[in-house]
């Protein structure tokens, strides 16, 4: 018999990630990389333990081989436990029928055995794609001394950003008496952040009569909230002050690693009281040529620099060559920017090779979006590639080999 759990993390992670395109079409979402060194999913992870949270189900769907292989056994998080720790919870053919995750709800309710496994008093909803710093241990506090049902975390948006959020509208006490999901006219400014405290009896009541309704869309934020405000339940707004970024577009992805550089950055991704921690492989220590030239950039182990970077992030094994210019980018493990070549505001994935005296999008300024690049790519020696477009090897053999960038 397990042992009881006082509390317990179901982490959602099985996302396509469809608006990230080229970065998520051989990985999920959770697994793009971030920050030069990490996966979007070390940040929940490590909220979790940082936390005191040692009890993980990870919910995988879509591409799940690399974020399996990621996860392994939990170590790098400490969560590689006898009793709890983290498990990888796919979909499964049970005795009577076999069903792909519909929705975040039912997901949750397909897994109600590894819940109940655990008897928790509460359970922690997360989302396995947003970078943020959060105590949930403070949140579960909050949800106790509030009697609540179910408390949402949430976080204060701009009016004009408001309709893209489910959106509370909650008393002084933060009693929620309002919910409405991505209203065109917001009557509140306070959005959920996708990070849910639930107190567990009331959770699987409410994931069980979902279930049941075939006109429900499974969901969380459209079924599961609505149902219990509409059924007189303790809902309550908890305030979160910190950094939270929903990296779900390229643009936003793009900004909150640009967060990351500076001398007082956005978000502080070396808080050593709130370690972020990660599954790195060793890699040598990065090196710069002495002609080398870098500013305000993250250069992880591994990078060999030979020509100039410049407000960027570069994750592992990236070699910048002789008279070879980065700018304002995010440049992914094991890229190579051959001699000469110059990348201006621009994502470039994995494993890809810039040939030399290449151009690659347009600097910021003059810019009308960002370039991506998709990964294990070459792109031929002398290529000019324009702003704002999507390069796959359908473009490399249609714009680039004919010559017609």
């Amino acid at each position: 018999m397990v042992k009881k759990k006082e509390c317990i993390a179901m982490l959602l992670a099985g996302g396509q990630g469809s608006r990230l395109r080229l970065l998520t079409e051989k990985t999920a979402k959770p697994a793009v990389t971030f920050g030069g060194k990490y996966k979007i999913i070390d940040f929940p992870l490590s909220n979790c333990i940082n936390s005191g949270i040692d009890t993980v189900g990870v919910l995988t769907q879509y591409q799940p081989l690399m974020l399996n292989e990621y996860i392994g056994n939990g170590k790098p998080w400490d969560l590689d436990r006898f009793f709890g720790g983290i498990t990888v919870l796919p979909p499964y053919q049970a005795s009577k029928h076999a069903d792909w995750y519909k929705g975040t709800a039912n997901a949750i309710y397909q897994n109600l055995h590894f819940i109940n496994r655990y008897s928790p008093d509460y359970i922690l909803v997360l989302s396995g794609d947003h970078i943020y710093k959060m105590d949930y241990h403070a949140m579960l506090d909050f949800h106790k001394k509030a009697g609540a049902d179910c408390t949402i975390a949430v976080i204060d948006v701009p009016l004009e950003e408001a309709s893209r959020f489910g959106i509370m509208s909650a008393d002084g006490e933060g009693k929620i008496y309002k919910f409405e999901e991505k209203p065109m006219n917001p009557s509140s400014t306070k959005a959920s952040m996708g990070v849910y405290a639930f107190t567990a009896e009331k959770l699987i009541k409410y994931l069980e009569a979902d279930e049941k309704d075939p006109q429900s869309e499974n969901d969380f934020g459209k079924n599961i909230i609505p149902a219990m405000l509409e059924g007189g339940e303790r809902l309550y707004a908890y305030p979160f002050t910190g950094y939270w970024k929903d990296v779900g577009t390229i643009q936003s992805l793009w900004d909150s690693n640009m967060d990351l550089l500076g001398d007082k950055p956005k978000f502080d991704i070396n808080d050593r009281s709130w370690r972020i921690n990660s599954r790195n492989y060793a890699a040598p220590p990065h090196y710069m040529g002495p002609n080398a030239i870098v500013i305000n950039s993250i250069i992880t182990e591994g990078c060999e620099i030979y020509g100039r970077v410049e407000n960027s992030v570069l994750s592992s094994g990236v070699r910048v060559e002789s008279g070879a210019a980065v700018y304002d980018s995010v440049v992914m493990n094991d890229v190579t920017v051959g001699r000469n070549s110059k990348v201006y505001y621009s994502v470039i994935d994995s494993d890809t090779i810039i040939g030399g005296n290449s151009a690659v999008g347009k600097p910021r300024e003059n810019s009308g979006g960002i370039t991506l690049i998709g990964g294990s790519l070459v792109i031929p020696p002398n290529s000019a590639i324009p702003d704002n477009v999507n390069v796959d090897r359908e473009y490399i053999n249609v714009n680039l080999k004919a010559g017609r960038a």
